[in-house]
C-alpha cells in the first residue's frame, strides 16, 4: 500500500508517513495543498491522508477538486476541530473518513485499512511483475525457486519499481521517496539499480531495469 500524506505540520506529516514505513507499507510526504494535489492527481496512490488546514489550497478544497477530476483514491482526512459541521464540510467535498488530532498510530492503520477495504483493493503481502515476487515483510525478491533478500534501500527502489508496472520512474522521483530530505544524490540511484541487476541476474530472472537517458527507469521483460 501506497499513502501520500499531506500535512503542513512537517513533525507530524514526517510521524505520519513513519507510523505507514513501520506497518511495512510506502509512504510520501508532501506539506502543503498544492503540492499533494500535484501528487494526488499523479494516481500512484492507495490512499490520501489529508489535512484541513493547509497552505495554498485547505483540505477540502484539494479532495473537491481531486473529486471533480475523476480520481477516486481514498481520502482521510485530519482535523484538530471536533464540531459536527467540519467533518460534514470535508465529507461533503467528497473526503471518505475523518478523524480528529490527536490519534492512537493503530487507530489510523485501522481505518487506512478500512478504507482500502472499502474500495475493493486488497492490502497485499506481495508484489509481481513478470517472472519476479517481492514479499513485502521479507524484503525477499523471488524467480522461481531462487531468492535473494534485498537491503532497505534495494527494497525500496525495486518496490517504486514494480509497483509502476511498465512506467517510467525518474532519478528524482526515487531521490526523493527513497531517500527523502537526506544528502544523497543520484550517483546513489544509480548504485542501487546496479545492486538490483545484479540481484535479478542472480536468480535468473527475465527482468531487466532499463535505463532511458535523460528520463529515469522502468522494468522491462528481457525477449518481450
Amino acid at each position: 500500500m501506497n499513502i501520500l500524506v499531506v500535512e503542513d505540520e512537517r513533525n507530524l506529516a514526517d510521524a505520519i508517513a513513519h507510523i505507514v514505513s513501520e506497518a511495512s507499507y510506502a509512504a510520501e510526504a508532501v506539506y502543503d495543498g498544492n503540492a499533494g494535489l500535484r501528487a494526488a492527481l499523479s494516481g500512484r496512490y492507495d490512499a490520501i491522508v489529508l489535512d484541513v488546514m493547509l497552505p495554498g489550497m485547505d483540505g477540502r478544497e484539494v479532495v473537491h477538486e481531486l473529486r471533480r477530476q475523476g480520481v477516486a483514491t481514498p481520502v482521510l482526512m485530519l482535523t484538530a476541530r471536533t464540531s459536527l459541521s467540519d467533518k460534514v464540510e470535508g465529507l461533503d467535498a467528497g473526503a471518505d473518513d475523518y478523524m480528529t488530532k490527536p490519534f492512537e498510530a493503530d487507530e489510523l492503520l485501522a481505518r487506512l485499512r478500512a478504507l482500502t477495504r472499502r474500495r475493493g483493493d486488497v492490502m497485499l503481502d506481495e508484489v509481481t511483475f513478470a517472472d519476479v515476487t517481492l514479499d513485502l515483510a521479507t524484503h525477499d525478491l523471488s524467480c522461481a525457486d531462487k531468492t535473494v533478500h534485498l537491503s532497505g534501500k534495494e527494497f525500496e527502489v525495486m518496490r517504486i519499481l514494480m509497483s509502476s508496472s511498465s512506467r517510467v520512474v525518474s532519478k528524482q522521483d526515487l531521490l526523493a521517496r527513497v531517500w527523502g530530505g537526506s544528502e544523497a544524490s543520484e550517483n546513489s540511484v544509480e548504485a542501487y539499480v546496479s545492486f538490483l541487476r545484479k540481484k535479478l541476474a542472480h536468480i535468473g530472472s527475465t527482468v531487466q531495469i532499463t535505463t532511458l537517458r535523460m528520463l529515469g527507469y522502468r522494468l522491462e521483460v528481457f525477449g518481450a
